[in-house]
């Protein structure tokens, strides 16, 4: 019964962040037209309406289209594989891998959905200090990373129990 609440919840958060990444995503294309941007916390976050034909700060922008595309969605999905099986073995472990590996996927699939309908990654969040920008991004990359430094800290941290004994 564990292990099925473990997958009910992998799937929830999976579709959780799909829905709110490309909802967001699609209120953003709808009310904002390419690069405007506006302040929502002076010297510190603005919605910003950007476009990434690349990965993680536009790497490969510059790259022939069709071949980015092959590259990205084929990642992705090796990426979702490998997923699969890292929930099959650490989601039996813990409820934290489980919603950890759940982050990374819904924030994959939700990239992905953007590049196979419309070629390139919606992003719209901008951080800043001063001049100073982080490049922009989206709910997803932000599920992706929350993802990997949940899996990271459960994993160095605080998983101390020998693989069976999990929480």
């Amino acid at each position: 019964m564990k292990h099925r609440t473990r997958m009910l919840s992998f799937f929830s958060v999976i579709a959780a962040v799909i829905c709110i990444d490309q909802a967001a995503k699609i209120w953003i294309m709808d009310h904002f037209a390419l690069f405007e941007s506006k302040m929502i916390l002076p010297d510190l976050f603005n919605l910003t309406y950007l476009t990434n034909n690349g990965a993680a700060f536009s790497i490969l922008a510059g790259q022939p289209a069709l071949w980015r595309q092959i590259f990205f969605v084929g990642a992705a999905c090796a990426a979702l594989v490998f997923i699969w099986i890292a929930q099959r073995s650490f989601g039996r472990r813990s409820g934290v891998y489980s919603v950890a590996l759940a982050l990374i996927a819904g924030g994959a699939i939700g990239n992905l959905i953007d590049r196979i309908r419309l070629g390139f990654v919606v992003d719209f969040l901008d951080f800043y200090i001063g001049r100073h920008h982080w490049p922009a991004f989206n709910i997803a990359d932000s599920a992706i990373t929350i993802g990997v430094t949940l899996f990271i800290l459960k994993n160095l941290l605080f998983d101390r129990q020998q693989p069976g004994q999990g929480s």
